[in-house]
């Protein structure tokens, strides 16, 4: 299993970060792996909320469909999704600071089946997905 965890401040309001990044349909615009994302159900996020992605990871376009497992605005959203291949599970905290918004991305990843041979390679390969995700999410915001 590889894990990437992060902490990131910026300028923007508690409130409007939650409910951006909590919208994983979002993670396209941010996300430099990511290649397509979409809700999956009609309505504002809450748990059990859909989201269809597709991730290029170690070449190859993977599809995920994630489901908000734990949802506690303004503080704390959960993902979760499943694969033949992969299991994904994110936890984004969020915490207001004098100047924005302070994030934790949690994230964690675990393959399956015969790609879980190459387990002891994912957490490096992990590390470089979640740095451009990141450097992403920072633009996006203005952080």
């Amino acid at each position: 299993m590889a894990r990437y965890v992060a902490t990131i401040e910026v300028p923007k309001p508690l409130e409007e970060t939650f409910e951006y990044l909590s919208d994983f349909a979002n993670t396209r615009d941010w996300d430099p792996g990511v290649v397509e994302a979409e809700p999956l159900v009609e309505g504002p996020v809450d748990v059990g909320s859909l989201f269809r992605v597709v991730a290029r990871f170690l070449g190859r376009d993977v599809e995920l469909r994630y489901e908000v497992t734990a949802f506690e605005p303004p503080k704390r959203v959960v993902l979760e999704a499943h694969s033949t291949s992969v299991h994904s599970l994110d936890e984004i905290r969020f915490e207001a600071t004098a100047e924005g918004t302070r994030i934790t991305y949690d994230a964690n990843l675990q393959l399956k089946g015969f790609l879980a041979l190459a387990d002891p390679l994912l957490g490096w390969v992990f590390q470089g997905v979640g740095d451009k995700a990141v450097a992403g999410l920072r633009a996006a915001l203005g952080g």
